[in-house]
């Protein structure tokens, strides 16, 4: 059962879902989006606030100025893509704190939440978390 908590924790230490994301953007907190896919996706559609670096360009270089403070929430497309992993390791090793968001801007949009860019959209019916 240990084995089990700790797996839990691991998940929970580690991931964040759509509703915690726009929880955390919108209560102000020491929080970042980070869209990790090549920069045409993040122009078509991204969440709003988010910044973007590709994970093969994630460089002591080009994350020199970003907040070591603040907790980076990767992203990429969602479950089919891995984006997002590859950037949260590379963010980790450069020293960052980082969280993964489950789903990627796929359940962003699934859960109702507006997106910016070309082909960007206003939030639709927010289909409420019950957790």
């Amino acid at each position: 059962m240990e084995d089990q908590i700790k797996h839990y924790e691991n998940k929970l230490a580690f991931e964040m879902d759509p509703s915690d994301l726009f929880d955390a953007l919108n209560d102000g907190e020491k929080v970042v989006a980070l869209d990790t896919r090549k920069a045409f996706g993040y122009e078509v559609e991204h969440i709003p606030s988010a910044i973007n670096i590709p994970h093969r360009e994630m460089t002591i270089e080009n994350t020199q100025h970003l907040d070591k403070d603040v907790l980076y929430v990767t992203y990429c497309d969602g479950i089919g893509c891995n984006a997002s992993t590859k950037g949260a390791l590379a963010m980790t090793r450069l020293g960052f704190k980082v969280k993964e968001l489950l789903g990627g801007i796929e359940w962003w949009k699934f859960d109702g939440y507006a997106t910016e860019g070309t082909n960007g959209k206003q939030a639709g019916l927010k289909i409420e978390c019950a957790c």
